[in-house]
């Protein structure tokens, strides 16, 4: 069971509590507002871009090369961003921060 807090990008905090799937999947089974989804989570678009939190880089280890790929499509993707669709939900990843951007593209 992990914990993940999605801060949207005007500040507005949603907490939920998941065993399994991806972080893509926690948004979008939690009814979580930025968080398109638009491949369902093939890693074949950026609609689930997220900021992980500085704390939590590590954590969740870089992006793949197909990652990469689809964030470079991404004009807003920064050093800490990932595709909530390749974090894997783990115990490793109790209490995960990740910020939304503004938009998805």
């Amino acid at each position: 069971m992990a914990k993940i807090k999605f801060i949207e990008h005007d500040g507005t905090e949603h907490d939920v509590e998941v065993s399994e799937g991806s972080v893509m999947r926690a948004a979008i089974d939690n009814l979580v507002p930025g968080i398109d989804a638009d491949c369902g989570g093939e890693c074949s678009c950026a609609t689930c871009h997220v900021i992980v939190t500085a704390d939590w880089v590590d954590v969740v280890g870089p992006p793949g090369d197909q990652e990469k790929s689809m964030l470079d499509l991404n004009p807003d993707a920064g050093e800490n961003s990932r595709l909530s669709c390749q974090i894997p939900v783990t115990d490793t990843i109790d209490g995960l921060v990740v910020r939304l951007p503004e938009f998805q593209y």
